[in-house]
């Protein structure tokens, strides 16, 4: 028997592309319809369809590369192969998303060789499906993506999560010039992989929040780090921006922490 070619990084974000666009259609069925929530030790919000988006996901994923690892929010990590890992939030900005907001996302990336490689954001709650791959560009809806050419940072859109917990590290990026708003999760990576907002800051990420967003956004011309400047998706935090103005935020960045 012939054996099955390995698939290639564009068949892998095509599927990951289809799978979040499926799971995305699940979860907007329990939008705005008053969905149970749940408190999980970490006291954050998790609801049903958390949790059916993920099986969802990883049924999917289970079917077309069996042995596969994969690692979800919600369901902890699987799998055995030694070179390929998925890695899932089902709901990135649950407590949006319980509320009634449509800026929460799907995300889906894979790790091949320890390398993030393919990254998927379907914001399904706004019909914006970010996506991309290394070598294959990045897009926004299927058209090609690419990050701002603002070169100073007065001229900026930052973006947090929730500005009380960066307090003095938001007050220095207000103090050098950039506008500020309180955007955040999986949204705010998306505004800076398509041109929208120019930078992006996260004081608390895990794997599965940020593993879509560095190969999006380096595919778009950005870059995406931790506060120190390493290029990873497994920092405590997270700093997206348009490749020309990470250095002077990692500045700021260092005058504050």
């Amino acid at each position: 028997m012939t054996k099955k070619a390995p698939a290639s990084t564009r068949e892998l974000l095509d599927f990951a592309t289809e799978i979040a666009w499926e799971a995305g259609q699940l979860v907007i069925r329990h939008f705005q319809v008053g969905v149970g929530v749940t408190t999980k030790p970490d006291r954050t919000p998790v609801t049903e369809a958390d949790i059916a988006a993920e099986r969802l996901l990883r049924k999917r994923i289970q079917a077309r590369f069996p042995g596969h690892r994969v690692l979800g929010e919600e369901d902890g990590e699987s799998g055995s192969d030694p070179s390929h890992r998925w890695i899932l939030d089902p709901i990135d900005g649950t407590t949006s998303f319980v509320h009634g907001v449509p800026l929460f996302g799907v995300l889906i990336g894979l790790e091949v060789g320890n390398e993030a490689v393919v990254g998927v954001c379907n914001l399904a709650g706004l019909g914006e499906m970010v996506n991309g791959a290394k070598g294959e560009g990045a897009f926004l809806n299927g058209r090609p993506a690419r990050v701002s050419g603002v070169t100073r940072i007065e001229h900026a859109l930052a973006t947090t999560t929730d500005p009380a917990t960066i307090g003095p590290i938001w007050e220095r990026v207000g103090q050098a010039g950039a506008v500020r708003r309180g955007w955040g999760d999986a949204f705010g990576h998306a505004l800076v992989c398509t041109g929208r907002s120019e930078i992006a800051l996260d004081p608390e990420m895990k794997a599965w929040d940020s593993s879509p967003f560095l190969p999006i956004l380096e595919e778009a011309g950005g870059r995406f780090t931790d506060w120190k400047g390493n290029r990873t998706i497994h920092g405590p935090n997270a700093l997206s921006t348009n490749g020309a103005l990470h250095d002077e935020v990692l500045a700021l960045l260092t005058e504050v922490t």
